[in-house]
């Protein structure tokens, strides 16, 4: 909610409650005794037993996380069940959330009790990085216009050297050790990003009240400056996947990134956010009007080969899949046919029926959807077989028996978007296109990617190795209990507003890459490094790159 912009988040914690635009200048009063839900002994347990039952019965990566990781969380949940109520409670939820987070899976998240629950812990600048993998340079490519931020050197496009006094590049490498992400490049995505954005539901709020930043400024010198952290709630877009909604089930996406990618836009574009909030289509420069903003944008953009169309997908976070490719059909009609960049950096998923049916727009060829499969366990054949979930699981029920003689670790794997709405409208933009990605790219994004690449729609460029490599459809805590009640695995809601998402279906590739797994591994493109002129200059660089690739395919 804009009313809370911004709040100090250690004041927040203790209570505080600040007008919108007032910035703290110190932290408030001391915690009062019970402000903060704690766990007993009991309830440890509880938590404990509910996350080894549902990881080993229900998690669809464990065994590949197992092989490629060489760790045993279920293992690592009984040892920590032995020493839990000796802990504390703080002590608890972080050993909790680092045993989840060495999974190296964002789907599958572990969320504490929390008093700011939905909210983002924020500082008012972004970093961004340009050049190779190997010697990358750091840079603030944004600043928020109510930054509170004195400093007049402290500007875009100043380089950062420091971080709390350590290296900026060894700073990144240390947060990239506790985050998520199958590659490395994945992880220093994430932990770049964690520097001035994280999402208080999924992780533990920053150990600083302040962090101080050196940089050096565009004039040459070196200077440094304090920055308080905030908390702000960004909330969820009026066209977001709703909790009660039908399509929850079909869902693959980063719940904290979604949190981070509205807590930027509020933070950076707060006309935007508040015209999402109003379900208006405001103006914004050059782009084409629309009320799905939040999550799709089309403009014109300028290159070295003329003019191109460029659509924007910020995320597939969508209630109404019908709505969204309708508004996706209608911005395309307004874009030249000389060529096309689909943008999806990024982008951190959300229903899979609008990334699998968006394919057919850009293509006359008959799309395959993606295929999602469920571990082979007694939990998931007594889920199957349940009658509560016949119309969503009875599909894999068969191939989950057969797996008790052949010894199969998964499912067959099924398609969760059926082929026929796959290609059910048909090519609406005929002319060359390519579609961008990057390590951010994560969940739905890249089962666009994987589409897009399988289907032998046009090239795929990334920046950095691959996309994020989510490969999953995830579920909530509340939807796994759902789906469990009335058989052997059935578990009592958590204590605390303590919960989980878990990676339920695991997905694989169609096509010529059919079968390969997408989790660890993301879908690997064309390979661009992004320039101090891409991050400043509107991504001119990167444009002028894909333009050239749009012309050769059009000799």
């Amino acid at each position: 909610m804009l009313a809370k912009l911004p709040v100090d988040v250690l004041a927040a914690q203790q209570g505080t409650e600040l007008a919108a635009g007032q910035v703290p200048r110190r932290v408030g009063r001391p915690r009062a005794p019970g402000a903060e839900p704690t766990l007993d002994g009991g309830q440890r347990l509880q938590v404990i037993d509910t996350l080894a039952c549902v990881i080993e019965g229900a998690y669809c990566h464990l065994p590949q996380k197992r092989a490629g990781y060489a760790v045993d969380p279920v293992q690592a949940l009984q040892l920590l069940r032995r020493r839990c109520v000796d802990m504390t409670d703080g002590e608890f939820h972080l050993a909790v959330t680092g045993l989840v987070t060495g999974l190296r899976d964002a789907h599958t998240r572990y969320r504490g009790p929390a008093t700011v629950r939905g909210s983002v812990a924020a500082l008012p600048f972004l970093i961004e990085c340009y050049g190779r993998d190997q010697q990358p340079t750091f840079l603030v490519s944004k600043l928020a216009a109510n930054s509170g931020i004195r400093k007049k050197t402290f500007v875009p496009g100043v380089e950062l050297l420091h971080w709390n006094g350590i290296p900026f590049a060894r700073a990144v490498d240390i947060y990239a050790k506790r985050e998520t992400g199958g590659r490395p490049d994945a992880r220093r995505a994430r932990a770049l990003e964690s520097f001035t954005f994280r999402a208080l539901d999924y992780g533990p709020p920053p150990d600083e009240q302040w962090v101080i930043v050196g940089y050096r400024t565009l004039d040459g010198d070196d200077d440094e400056v304090r920055v308080p952290w905030r908390r702000i709630m960004p909330g969820a877009a009026g066209t977001a996947v709703q909790p009660s909604s039908g399509v929850r089930l079909k869902v693959a996406a980063d719940p904290a990134r979604e949190a981070v990618r509205r807590a930027k836009k509020l933070m950076f574009a707060p006309a935007l956010w508040q015209a999402d909030q109003a379900r208006t289509a405001a103006p914004a420069g050059d782009w084409l009007p629309t009320e799905m903003q939040d999550t799709i944008a089309a403009r014109l953009i300028s290159t070295r080969r003329g003019e191109l169309g460029y659509l924007r997908i910020w995320s597939f976070d969508v209630d109404d899949h019908e709505a969204f490719i309708a508004e996706a059909i209608r911005l395309l009609a307004q874009l030249p046919d000389r060529g096309l960049i689909i943008d999806l950096r990024g982008n951190p998923g959300g229903l899979i029926w609008a990334a699998e049916r968006l394919l057919q727009l850009f293509t006359p060829n008959t799309i395959v959807p993606t295929r999602f499969a469920l571990l082979a366990s007694p939990l998931t054949r007594a889920m199957a077989a349940s009658p509560f979930n016949r119309l969503e699981l009875e599909a894999w029920t068969a191939s989950l028996e057969n797996a008790i003689a052949t010894g199969e670790l998964y499912s067959q794997p099924l398609p969760l978007t059926e082929p026929d709405w796959c290609n059910d409208i048909g090519q609406r933009y005929t002319g060359p296109v390519l579609a961008v990605a990057d390590s951010n790219t994560y969940s739905s994004g890249d089962l666009f990617a994987a589409g897009f690449l399988d289907n032998r729609i046009g090239p795929l460029v990334t920046v950095g190795q691959a996309t994020g490599a989510g490969g999953a459809n995830v579920w909530s805590d509340r939807l796994l209990r759902d789906a469990l009640t009335g058989t052997p695995y059935a578990f009592a809601p958590l204590p605390a507003g303590v919960g989980f998402t878990l990676a339920i279906r695991r997905a694989i590739r169609s096509g010529p890459a059919d079968g390969i797994p997408i989790e660890d591994t993301g879908i690997p493109g064309i390979r661009y490094a992004i320039t101090r002129r891409d991050l400043l200059e509107g991504n001119c660089d990167l444009h002028d790159f894909c333009a050239d690739l749009l012309a050769g395919q059009q000799t």
